[in-house]
């Protein structure tokens, strides 16, 4: 289990676990919440490459408890490293336990988006990371 007692980042996306949701263990479904991961890194990449980005890579994932029906998942993103045409984020799930319950991070991973052009070919990340990182940071 993760020791970590704050989470790391931007809040990037925050939704409810729901019933149709789950695995047959009961659980909320980890390719449900791999791909919720994804679509946070995914805007929070967007942003940072001021348009279309494409997931190249997801690398360290490591699942640190379950995800339950009524839990809130609420993604942390922040940029940890950028390349000439690839952005490479850190994601971070955490849960609340209902309504009013304690925090846990249940999950996180390393995620490498592309940036491409209308076409779907890799082009270069726009200069200028740091403003666009900054006014993210601002507006959480």
């Amino acid at each position: 289990m993760s020791k970590q007692t704050r989470p790391q980042g931007v809040v990037s996306i925050r939704t409810l676990a729901m019933p149709a949701d789950t695995n047959p263990a009961g659980d909320i479904f980890g390719g449900w919440v791999m791909s919720q991961m994804d679509l946070a890194g995914g805007t929070h990449a967007h942003c940072l490459a001021q348009g279309r980005v494409a997931t190249v890579a997801v690398d360290g994932f490591a699942f640190h408890s379950p995800l339950r029906v009524g839990d809130e998942l609420t993604c942390y993103t922040r940029h940890v490293k950028t390349g000439r045409t690839s952005l490479t984020l850190k994601v971070e799930a955490w849960a609340r336990r209902g309504a009013m319950g304690a925090t846990e991070k249940v999950t996180e991973g390393t995620f490498v988006f592309v940036a491409i052009d209308a076409d779907g070919h890799p082009r270069s990340v726009p200069e200028g990371i740091a403003d666009r990182e900054a006014a993210l940071l601002a507006n959480c």
